[in-house]
């Protein structure tokens, strides 16, 4: 997403009414002055430094001409931008008046956080259900609500990321009843698909669908099954075999190259979806990121983003120094007219084979020899990072202080 600065610059006409040939002219009034380049510079640069990335970052501004001075306008979802952009313009001899708006805004109202109230949730690019989709959050995750528009909020999940999702899919919450969510006995679900039940039986009718990485409160047990809580208030029933404590499992899971190929094949036939990052369909870095999260590690959403995680193990086509669970990334080198463009990701599984999801997840082979192979993806293959070890644990909510 590009952010630029928009400078309107509004003259004043010359409006000359002759009321005869003898009516004197009336004085021109002062054209206001264009803001120096420091000023652009100091724009800029604070984008740059602060949120060079538009998909988990929010600086847009612009200077209008009001009367006799300039206004800063524009909305940022980072007090520490704002902060250095005007200790930077007080050093400029330029008079601007501060009208950036900090995010959350007063749309929002008192409850600035929310937890996602459903399965799965899908988040968009645009405020309605005929936009692109985005990414996905799941049940139990807790997103920063920074705008309403209609039925819709601009949110901030756990990793970053920043899109659209419907009011009815969030149970809203105060910043208070965020941080008691936090404390709250959880279970998370550890199967790729299943429900809750309205009683502790097969034969009970679901209150909802579940897949991997729901968490719900943990309200005790019943007949072999979890009693559970949703956000909204919800009960439920989860068979204590598709579910463990919360805490113990962040505190315990331990991933290794072992875990993160059995992890990927639990998802094999998966189909592929555009936004997607759950078990019920993923896009090639929704892929990589689901099989990280299933053993607690938290990958940023897209496979640009991901190609800039890690360390460099490959880039000569030598895949001899990959190990299991590291990423292969693909698309166009740069050339002396463009940049490179990393538009797919796989994980690397061992046997000169790799595990991705394009069409619905399956493996294929880099050696020409195996049935598998894909010229194609061999063809446009960039480079291999190595993630174990790189990147931090998955975690429910994003603190502010990385806002």
């Amino acid at each position: 997403m590009t952010i630029s600065h928009r400078i309107r610059l509004y003259g004043l006409g010359l409006m000359a009414m002759l009321a005869g040939c003898r009516s004197p002219q009336p004085a021109l009034a002062p054209v206001l002055p264009a803001p120096p380049m420091a000023v652009l510079e100091a724009l800029s640069d604070i984008k740059q430094t602060f949120a060079p990335d538009g998909r988990v970052a929010h600086f847009k501004t612009e200077l209008v001409a009001q009367g006799k001075q300039w206004i800063l306008r524009g909305e940022t979802n980072l007090p520490n931008a704002k902060t250095a952009l005007l200790q930077k313009l007080s050093g400029i001899d330029f008079a601007i008046t501060d009208s950036l708006q900090l995010l959350p805004n007063a749309s929002v109202g008192e409850k600035t956080w929310a937890i996602a109230n459903n399965a799965v949730i899908n988040l968009r690019y645009q405020p309605e259900h005929a936009g692109e989709m985005a990414t996905q959050v799941l049940l139990g995750q807790v997103v920063r609500v920074l705008k309403a528009q209609d039925y819709w909020y601009w949110v901030q999940t756990p990793d970053g990321y920043l899109a659209w999702v419907e009011a009815g899919a969030l149970h809203r919450i105060t910043p208070e009843a965020q941080k008691a969510y936090e404390l709250t006995p959880k279970v998370i679900y550890l199967r790729p698909y299943g429900f809750a039940l309205a009683q502790p039986n097969t034969e009970s009718e679901p209150v909802s669908d579940l897949t991997f990485g729901n968490v719900l409160g943990f309200e005790g047990e019943e007949a072999g099954y979890v009693r559970v809580t949703y956000p909204d208030g919800r009960k439920g029933y989860v068979h204590n075999t598709e579910v463990t404590n919360y805490a113990t499992w962040q505190a315990e899971t331990r991933a290794t190259t072992t875990s993160l190929v059995a992890s990927a094949k639990r998802l094999m036939g998966v189909p592929y979806l555009w936004g997607g990052t759950s078990t019920k369909g993923v896009d090639c870095s929704g892929f990589t990121k689901t099989i990280y999260e299933m053993n607690g590690l938290m990958l940023q959403r897209d496979a640009s983003q991901q190609a800039r995680e890690g360390v460099l193990v490959d880039d000569k086509g030598d895949f001899s120094k990959l190990q299991a669970g590291d990423l292969l990334f693909f698309g166009k080198k740069a050339t002396s007219n463009s940049r490179e463009r990393v538009i797919h990701v796989g994980m690397w599984i061992g046997g000169g084979r790799f595990i991705h999801s394009s069409s619905r997840v399956q493996i294929n082979s880099m050696n020409p020899e195996n049935s598998d192979f894909s010229a194609y993806e061999r063809g446009r293959y960039l480079y291999s990072r190595r993630m174990l070890g790189h990147v931090p644990a998955m975690r429910l909510t994003m603190p502010i202080a990385e806002q």
